[in-house]
This record gives structure tokens, C-alpha cells and sequence, in this order.
């Protein structure tokens, strides 16, 4: 099938090394250095670019964690876009592998969990010449949850992304209250694309 140009940019946009350095010598209590490593991988290639996403904090570099993978993808339901995030069923089979994409290379449809829930709807704008914005929200009415160790984890996701810069929202949600507890609670991280990565282009 096509690929849409919006869709080969927000691929090439998501892909690549970055750190919120500015951000956390700024507000230092507020927010915690971080690396994040976005890295394109060979799967769902007929309409998607899939991306493996990962971080640590900048003072443990070796203990990098919340692994996940993100499927930029047409929408089903009209010309938009949409990102659909699966889990790792093993992620400490994959740890490490933002910073060694060799590990990458084993990795398999059927090592991935679909988070049904855990979907964002696209939009993009055209900031200025052939560059753009997008921004990537929940549809009204879902609820991202997965299982882990055998707790149930409710997140709420959102990011907004320019060629150079991504603002992540993610945030973890105490069920019985619905408040966030860890991550973007005073604001989203503010991250700053050190190195691009190539992405691995859908088929056509």
C-alpha cells in the first residue's frame, strides 16, 4: 500500500537519541535527567514504522527501563494517523538494547503484547516549510492499562513533536483517585534530539 509523507516524517521525527539536559539543570527537583533512545525496528513493515523506545536515568545509564513499542500507523477509521503501543512480554530480554540495537535484531511480533487501550490519535500542522508538528492524544473514552508482575498499571500518554524537540506526557494514574504519580505531573519533559536515526521505511 502508500506510505503517506506524514507518516515517513513522524517516523523520522520519533527515531532518534535524546535527552532533556536543559530541562533538568532548570528545575532540577521537578525533573530527572534523562536519555532516551528511540530506535526503528523491522517490524509491521507492510503499512507502519514500528520504533522501540527506551530510557534510563543520565547517572545509570547501565539500568535503562520502561521499554515499549510504538507502531506509527495509518487510522483505521479516517486519513489520520494513529500510535499503538505494544509491551515487551520479556523486557529484560531487551534491556540495553537502546543503547546496543544488536539486540534488536532477534526481535519478533510474537515477543510483543498489543495494549489495545493504549492508543494515540494524531494530528499534525505545517509550521513552516515541509516542517511540521504533531501532536498525539487519546481518543476520548479509551484507558491505557497492562499488567506487570502481576499488578494492573494505568498510564495516560500524549506527546507533541517537532524535527528537533518532543514534549512527552506520560504520565503514570493512581486508579483509585485518577491523580498522576510519576512523570509529566507539573508539565511535560521537554526533550531535545541529540542524534537521528535512520528509519526503516514502510513498503510501498
Amino acid at each position: 500500500m502508500s506510505v503517506s509523507r506524514h507518516l515517513v516524517n513522524l517516523g523520522q521525527y520519533l527515531a532518534g537519541e535524546f535527552d532533556n539536559r536543559e530541562q533538568a539543570l532548570a528545575e532540577p527537583i521537578w525533573y530527572v535527567h534523562l536519555r532516551l533512545w528511540q530506535r526503528p525496528v523491522q517490524l509491521f513493515t507492510d503499512d507502519s514504522i514500528t520504533i522501540f523506545a527506551e530510557q534510563a536515568n543520565i547517572v545509570n545509564l547501565d539500568r535503562p527501563y520502561r521499554q515499549r513499542i510504538l507502531r506509527v500507523m495509518p487510522s483505521k477509521y479516517d486519513t489520520s494517523l494513529q500510535v499503538q503501543y505494544y509491551m515487551l512480554k520479556n523486557p529484560s530480554a531487551l534491556a540495553g538494547a537502546g543503547c546496543n540495537p544488536n539486540l534488536l535484531k532477534t526481535l519478533t511480533p510474537d515477543q510483543l503484547e498489543l495494549l489495545p487501550g493504549c492508543i494515540l490519535k494524531v494530528t499534525q500542522q505545517e509550521v513552516a516549510l515541509n516542517q511540521y508538528q504533531f501532536i498525539a492524544t487519546p481518543p476520548p473514552d479509551t484507558r491505557c492499562t497492562f499488567t506487570y508482575q502481576g499488578n494492573t498499571i494505568q498510564v495516560s500518554l500524549g506527546f507533541e513533536i517537532t524535527e528537533t524537540a518532543l514534549n512527552s506526557y506520560d504520565k503514570g494514574i493512581d486508579q483509585l483517585t485518577g491523580k498522576a504519580t510519576w512523570g509529566a505531573i507539573l508539565g511535560p519533559y521537554r526533550y531535545t534530539k541529540r542524534e537521528q536515526y535512520a528509519v526503516l521505511s514502510a513498503e510501498c
